[in-house]
């Protein structure tokens, strides 16, 4: 079949190509300016947040980046503790700090006391990370829960993201993140369920889930 020519001699094909050339350019176009005007360099506050799959295994994947590029990262993990974890077991090898809430899960210890003191614990040892301006990046892993249950006092998070040194990268994970995190946060993602393998009976599973 012979491709039809409007009045100029273009083929269908050939306007076509040109209004996507066009539409691309005009992308371009919008995308370089917000290239121009990103100049800023700073330490980054980013917030993984919502209901779905993914958050902790997203902050590990920026740990990775940086370590990949020659940075210090350092690791705390609340809540998971007592699972095995495949992110620890490769990143240990390769230098960063990890310090661990080794409590578990909170409806399995049904222990607020003790809870409260391993989450005091790992804040502690947070506190001092944001502090040392020789981390590049550092990962709160379910910190979120930590302010929702009441065992860190969110002024304390705040004080020590707002102090922290000004080219320190720092990552937030977890459900139901506090407003003012989110307020002071420069990237918030919210990661939403569409579905969910557990729902449907499916058990976590090692080296896919944790």
């Amino acid at each position: 079949m012979t491709d039809k020519t409007d009045a100029t001699g273009k083929t269908t094909q050939e306007i076509k190509a040109e209004r996507h050339k066009a539409r691309q350019q005009k992308v371009k176009e919008a995308v370089d300016a917000k290239i121009a005007r990103a100049q800023i360099e700073k330490g980054v506050l980013l917030v993984l947040t919502g209901n779905g799959k993914g958050k902790s295994t997203g902050g590990f994947g920026n740990i990775t980046r940086a370590v990949g590029h020659g940075k210090k990262a350092a690791v705390v993990q609340f809540i998971k503790g007592n699972w095995p974890c495949g992110e620890r077991t490769v990143l240990e090898k390769v230098g960063v700090e990890f310090h661990v809430m080794a409590t578990g899960f909170t409806w399995e210890t049904q222990d607020r006391e003790k809870d409260t003191r391993a989450a005091l614990s790992a804040w502690e040892a947070a506190e001092a990370l944001l502090k040392d301006d020789t981390i590049d990046i550092v990962l709160l892993d379910e910190l979120t829960y930590m302010v929702s249950y009441h065992y860190i006092d969110v002024e304390r998070v705040l004080n020590a993201l707002k102090n922290r040194p000004p080219m320190q990268h720092v990552i937030i994970t977890g459900r139901a993140c506090h407003r003012a995190i989110i307020e002071m946060a420069d990237t918030v993602s919210e990661v939403q369920p569409i579905k969910h393998a557990f729902e449907n009976g499916v058990k976590a599973q090692l080296g896919f889930d944790y």
